[in-house]
């Protein structure tokens, strides 16, 4: 009790430049995750990669990345987290620097490697700060504050990768970080104060950390290039998958039964956490999903550029950052958070079923208020699992819960791509067979299509033959875009059916109004 009242929080322009730091590092993580995917195609072709070889500089990110989320607090505990942070970020800032300036493709993959080293930190440690800076009673509009990145970054992303690469170079992508980051850097080391009453861990978990590297590894690798390799018809995929395996039950087991274990699994003994950690998972698949799903939709079965795709992505973005400032005064007053993530939960449904109605006339006007209601969504849904995972934690054990619930929804959605990509297969296979049996002489419909198609041909002076199979041709891409948007409008459906499984474990979190997050723990157990 006498240390609570002696704790000082930062106040006025101390705790603004505090929190600007470190939602500026995490977004430089977050932003990296994918503001390559959009320029893939220009870096293959300036340094000589296949197609297949340049997803490599989006997996070496991705492995290390999530590989060193979880064991952020550990290593801010063993440096000090001033020192650790800042070490961070200029290692993400260096490795940005090379990536720029690489000129062969696994010089880039290394660098993007160890960018992802750097990030990793980022991310978790940016969230304890910010919740450290604000006194427990306002700790929800911390995590509301937090939550505005973690949605902003993903989302732009690709708008700025897509604008940068169009306007100068996709070196810029990488160049663009480095004044950021030693800004960041600086401000760091200037007003970021280590953990208070943190001490060093006894010993270094060696095991469970290789054990993690591993599993992760793996498991990382299985997910970005399985649909690529076909899945488990490739040696190389079960193999991996089994090491992962593996990995995951001698990882688990590890950090259950060990004393100074690296990542402290046991805190998925609080009920909160271990339901915050699947809610965090679902909602890990939905954000990083239906990014990954809605540019694909509008630009393969309905024309869009990427540019338009990435600037339409905006409002709703906006539109998140505004629901979680609303969410966060909303807990603050004491209302209900199951309530809240209910309505959330809803509004996403909505989202997903309204998007499984689209149609070749949809326009931006038809998708507006979807992802206005969407962005809304994700917004209520995200901020009170935030708050509600780390809810009756002591405050040592903070960085360890929050850095469980940051792996947790990576790793969300990198499974919700993997497995969207295998769903979208699958109906695009299905869909087409479906489609094809309409397509013969014997449909009227289709043979109508089909002799209109060819008299317009002839008469601008095709030949018959020419222009019959001109005809068929130009009916074909209208069934792949027709075989295409079905698939897609299946794949909203599944995203809203997804949603729907929350609410029974939403209903089950308990609201313990008085267990608040412990501003500090200094005594000795």
């Amino acid at each position: 009790m006498q240390a609570q009242q002696t704790i000082k929080y930062p106040e006025g322009a101390e705790r603004a430049v505090l929190v600007i730091t470190a939602i500026s590092a995490a977004l430089l993580q977050l932003i990296d995750t994918s503001i390559v995917n959009v320029s893939l195609r220009e870096i293959s072709g300036s340094i000589g990669a296949s197609t297949t070889e340049i997803a490599w500089t989006v997996t070496s990110y991705a492995i290390s990345n999530v590989i060193m989320i979880p064991l952020s607090g550990m290593m801010g505990d063993l440096f000090g987290r001033k020192r650790y942070f800042t070490i961070s970020i200029l290692i993400f800032t260096i490795a940005s620097l090379f990536c720029g300036l690489a000129t062969s493709l696994w010089g880039l993959v290394a660098w993007r490697f160890i960018q992802g080293i750097g990030g990793g930190a980022l991310l978790t440690t940016s969230q304890t700060i910010i919740v450290e800076a604000f006194p427990p009673e306002k700790v929800n509009i911390a995590n509301a504050i937090f939550g505005v990145g973690v949605i902003l970054g993903p989302t732009f992303g690709p708008t700025l990768g897509g604008f940068l690469t169009d306007n100068y170079s996709w070196h810029w992508i990488f160049f663009i970080n480095v004044p950021i980051g030693l800004l960041a850097a600086y401000l760091s080391w200037t007003y970021v104060t280590n953990r208070r009453g943190a001490s060093k861990p006894k010993k270094i978990d060696w095991a469970g950390i290789g054990l993690l590297v591993v599993a992760v590894g793996s498991l990382q690798f299985v997910l970005e290039e399985g649909s690529s390799k076909d899945w488990f018809e490739s040696r190389e995929i079960l193999l991996f998958t089994i090491i992962a395996a593996a990995g995951f039950v001698g990882f688990v087991w590890r950090e259950w039964t060990y004393e100074f274990a690296a990542v402290k699994l046991r805190l998925l003994k609080n009920w909160n956490l271990a339901l915050g950690s699947v809610l965090n998972f679902v909602v890990g698949m939905i954000l990083l999903a239906t990014v990954f799903v809605f540019p694909l939709f509008v630009q393969i079965g309905l024309g869009w550029t990427a540019t338009k795709t990435g600037n339409f992505m905006i409002p709703g973005a906006l539109a998140s950052a505004v629901s979680m400032a609303i969410v966060g005064r909303l807990l603050t007053k004491g209302y209900n958070p199951k309530v809240i993530m209910l309505i959330g939960t809803a509004m996403v449904f909505g989202f997903a079923a309204i998007m499984s109605f689209s149609s070749p006339d949809s326009n931006e006007a038809f998708f507006f208020w979807p992802f206005i209601l969407r962005g809304f969504g994700i917004g209520f849904m995200l901020s009170p699992v935030m708050s509600l995972s780390l809810q009756g934690l002591k405050s040592l054990d903070i960085p360890q819960g929050a850095g469980l619930s940051n792996m947790i929804r990576q790793l969300g959605g990198a499974v919700g791509i993997a497995v969207m990509n295998v769903i979208l297969v699958h109906r695009n296979a299905s869909n087409d067979v479906y489609l094809l049996q309409h397509a013969n002489i014997y449909n009227e419909p289709f043979q109508d299509r089909v002799n209109m198609l060819t008299q317009n041909f002839a008469s601008q002076g095709y030949f018959l033959d020419d222009a019959r199979q001109m005809a068929y041709h130009l009916t074909n891409l209208s069934i792949f875009k027709q075989q295409s948007l079905v698939s897609y409008d299946n794949i909203f459906w599944i995203v809203a059916l997804a949603v729907l499984c929350c609410a029974p474990i939403i209903l089950l979190i308990r609201n313990n109004k008085s267990a608040g997050t412990a501003p500090v723990d200094v005594h000795l157990e």
